[in-house]
């Protein structure tokens, strides 16, 4: 596959270093584009060294190929990571003042941009608005991850990383090349390019869900989202038809955009996400809720942010009560509404660490009679096992009786891969 990496000038400009040998250790040719201002934070020796060809940030260097051109018209994928504010701006609205900008209007395959900046650039109305042109032009905007910025800035506006783009890359090229299909699958033999999930529609949840105390304050969890976004990337890579309802992600997506693999519900609490999936899944043959969902929400929300008292003496040292209430069961929910019917085939997930009641498969199999799904994951958390973590270990339970299947330590691709195997399982009793 033939790549163009554009670099545009953030500080974020080292990770696309990493992003650029993933590519180019999987055998793909890269040619890397950066700006002016990219070049301040990684020089043009170490792109030209990394990629094996030379690096050129404008439409005079050897302008006798005609490279303004010539490089968006014979790419397969347009990737720019990281994408600046200014970037963003300059492609939305067609500028073509250096070769990046000019190589974006003439390419015609797939096009990524990864933005990284401030929080405050990010969410400012300008920035949103150049993102949904963009995404309405058919380009692939991936949400950055939340997290910690320049300084001591944390918020959204964080590149994801290289890892994540480069899964994110791959997904939104599946659908359209068979190859590339096949690598985004990884190895495992039942992800090939036979698309053996093609024609099947598919609901996934990801990420954790954030329950609002006040305007900057929420309950929430550490989920990153990073197996639920595998989950969608390699449905997506089999041939499936995927919606991610995507909760609070510090992972990367492909197909955020329009026409992409992955169609993406952004949600935040988990009443927004049970009104995201009672709304879709009445059209899906899969439902996959590997969201971590909060048992619990604060009973009241607060207009205005908390305020600490303080004392003349400096004494007071007390603190707001905070009411809880139960946050509905999504999972046990979509049984009931199901009722007798064949579809949607529905999914559950469940963090186990086991106790003095029973092993993480026991307890696993008292949560699959309580919730009724199809298919139950219990995923082993701990101590060593958390939460964000690149490799896990499931094991699967089924409604029917057969077999558990334990998978893992295992990446979460395949961990992914073989949940879709025991769902494939499933299919044919829904058709």
């Amino acid at each position: 596959m033939r790549v163009v990496l554009g670099v545009s000038g953030g500080i974020a400009a080292y990770k696309a270093a990493s992003l650029l040998r993933r590519f180019t250790e999987s055998g793909h040719d890269v040619t890397v584009v950066p700006t002016e201002a990219a070049l301040q934070f990684v020089g043009a020796p170490t792109w030209a060294a990394l990629s094996g060809h030379p690096v050129a940030t404008d439409v005079w260097t050897a302008v006798d190929r005609v490279p303004h051109v010539r490089i968006g018209q014979d790419a397969d994928l347009v990737v720019v990571a990281p994408a600046t504010a200014d970037l963003l701006a300059k492609a939305a609205t067609g500028q073509a003042g250096d070769l990046l900008t000019a190589t974006l209007l003439t390419a015609r395959c797939p096009v990524v941009f990864a933005p990284a900046m401030h929080t405050e650039m990010w969410l400012h109305p300008a920035t949103q608005a150049n993102v949904a042109t963009l995404r309405s032009r058919g380009a692939h905007v991936i949400e950055p991850s939340s997290g910690r910025l320049t300084g001591a800035d944390t918020g959204p506006g964080r590149l994801p990383e290289p890892e994540d783009l480069y899964a994110a890359c791959l997904a939104v090229v599946a659908a359209a090349d068979p190859a590339v299909r096949a690598e985004a699958a990884g190895d495992d033999p039942h992800g090939d390019v036979r698309g053996d999930l093609r024609g099947v529609r598919v609901l996934v949840t990801a990420g954790g869900t954030r329950e609002a105390l006040d305007p900057v304050r929420y309950l929430g969890n550490r989920s990153s989202g990073k197996q639920g976004v595998a989950l969608a990337q390699v449905a997506a890579a089999r041939g499936a038809e995927v919606t991610l309802v995507a909760c609070n992600l510090s992972a990367a997506v492909g197909g955020s955009g329009s026409g992409g693999a992955i169609r993406v519900v952004p949600v935040e609490s988990a009443l927004d996400l049970q009104a995201a999936v009672t709304t879709a899944c009445a059209d899906v043959d899969v439902v996959v809720m590997c969201a971590a969902v909060a048992d619990f929400r604060p009973k009241h929300y607060v207009e205005t942010k908390i305020k600490k008292t303080h004392a003349a003496d400096g004494s007071d040292d007390s603190a707001p009560v905070i009411e809880l209430v139960r946050n509905p069961d999504i999972l046990a929910g979509l049984v009931v509404g199901r009722g007798a019917a064949a579809r949607p085939i529905i999914v559950g997930f469940a963090a186990e660490t086991g106790d003095e009641t029973g092993s993480v498969v026991e307890l696993a199999r008292v949560k699959l009679a309580r919730k009724g799904c199809d298919l139950l994951v219990a995923n082993e958390v701990g101590a060593t096992k958390t939460f964000g973590e690149d490799t896990n270990t499931v094991h699967l339970l089924f409604a029917d009786g057969r077999p558990v299947v334990t998978v893992g330590p295992a990446t979460k691709s395949d961990v992914a891969a073989a949940v879709w195997d025991g769902i494939q399982v499933l299919l044919p009793a829904a058709h």
